[in-house]
């Protein structure tokens, strides 16, 4: 079992490490590429609005092809992917690479939760959600570091060919340890269940509340997207600083939802979402007032440019869970359809957000307010729906 669990979580790194590694490099693969910043910027909005749309298609392929030969065309699609973005000459070149391996971790990811529910029950299925969860905020706070690392050795191609390298390593250890994990009696849908996505998603409530989930995920994007060109471009940090910045932000984002898990059965989810649109409408308006009274040239510093950025994610770690566990609660019976769903609204909600506020001629830091301003206004929607909900929680491990 051991093993098992492992190569899941090999298996689950695939997607962060296609997100975060690169982020260090956005500057240097543009001018590579002769490529202007917003357009590779761009593919990581795109990457998790395929993720998003994707999560729709590949759960109910799982069930009827099966997890391991899922797995493994999702590997293999996804060194492709590797392999032709580190052979990129061009911005568009690009941008099919990384449809490519958003397209694989789509399928892997599927994989990797259901095998989790194939195998485990309980407290042990629990643990590794956990832990496997805990992956996916850690590699965040890694990857940028060492893509900056693997940059400054050899360049930005690199952070795709290590890419390649770790997956095909991956492929190894599937093709030889992965078994099919799928029950016998698995519903094998002719085709996607439309009728029961329609209804669950047009439920004003949860509608509501995985729509904070998406206003949180496009702030997120937005600053992803934005983050290395002000402190690298603008800022004149170099990749390996930035990647060290970036990295404090993710652990900071780690502590604060170890904080929120406490909180959430101390105060109450209600309290934890008002929480959130407090403290992500007052990064927005710290931004604000450093757009309006800060000269430009200060206002790439990364101290100042990070003040707001850590303010708003704080209320991102208080209002993820509660919003999530609201959104699920009326669904026990259809778990799966509402869980793939919300994934479907937080990744290509998110996505349309970040994408939409960029697309606008605004400085880089007008967008972020922008965003920032959206999550505020999801969040206190949700936070107003949350005081009509009902339910509660009992304990959180």
């Amino acid at each position: 079992m051991q093993k098992f669990v492992l190569l899941l979580f090999m298996l689950v790194l695939l997607g962060p490490l296609a997100i975060d590694l690169y982020l260090p490099v956005i500057p240097a693969i543009s001018q590579g590429l002769g490529s202007d910043n917003a357009t590779i910027q761009s593919t990581i909005s795109l990457f998790i609005m395929i993720m998003g749309w994707g999560q729709l298609v590949a759960g109910p392929l799982v069930d009827r092809v099966g997890r391991r030969p899922m797995a493994l065309i999702g590997i293999v699609i996804y060194i492709v992917g590797a392999i032709t973005a580190a052979l990129a000459t061009n911005g568009s070149v690009f941008i099919a690479s990384r449809i490519l391996q958003s397209v694989a971790v789509c399928c892997t990811a599927v994989v990797v939760f259901s095998g989790v529910r194939d195998r485990l029950n309980g407290d042990d299925a629990a643990r590794t959600f956990g832990f496997l969860n805990g992956t996916l905020n850690i590699v965040p706070a890694l990857a940028p570091f060492f893509g900056g690392l693997l940059s400054a050795a050899f360049g930005w191609r690199a952070c795709f060919w290590f890419l390649t390298l770790y997956a095909s390593v991956v492929l190894l250890l599937t093709l030889r340890y992965l078994p099919e994990t799928r029950p016998a009696d698995t519903l094998r849908l002719p085709g996607l269940p439309i009728k029961q996505y329609a209804r669950i998603l047009f439920t004003p409530r949860f509608i509501g509340f995985a729509g904070c989930n998406a206003g949180i995920m496009g702030m997120a994007l937005t600053y992803l997207s934005m983050a290395s060109v002000v402190l690298m471009v603008h800022g004149g940090l170099s990749p390996l600083q930035f990647s060290l910045v970036f990295g404090a932000n993710g652990f900071w984002v780690m502590a604060m939802s170890l904080l929120a898990t406490r909180a959430i059965v101390k105060i109450g989810r209600p309290a934890c979402l008002r929480l959130s649109v407090i403290l992500i409408g007052s990064g927005f308006l710290l931004l604000c007032a450093i757009i309006l009274w800060l000269p430009e040239a200060l206002q790439a510093r990364w101290w100042i440019f990070m003040a707001p950025v850590v303010v708003a994610f704080a209320g991102l770690a208080f209002a993820i869970g509660p919003a999530t566990s609201y959104a699920l609660e009326p669904y026990a019976n259809e778990a799966g359809t509402a869980s793939a769903l919300v994934g479907f609204v937080q990744m290509a909600g998110g996505a349309c957000v970040g994408l939409g506020v960029m697309a606008l001629p605004l400085t880089p830091q007008s967008t972020l307010a922008l965003s920032m301003l959206c999550a505020t206004l999801l969040a206190l929607r949700a936070q107003r729906l949350s005081a009509k909900a009902r339910g509660t929680i009992t304990a959180l491990s």
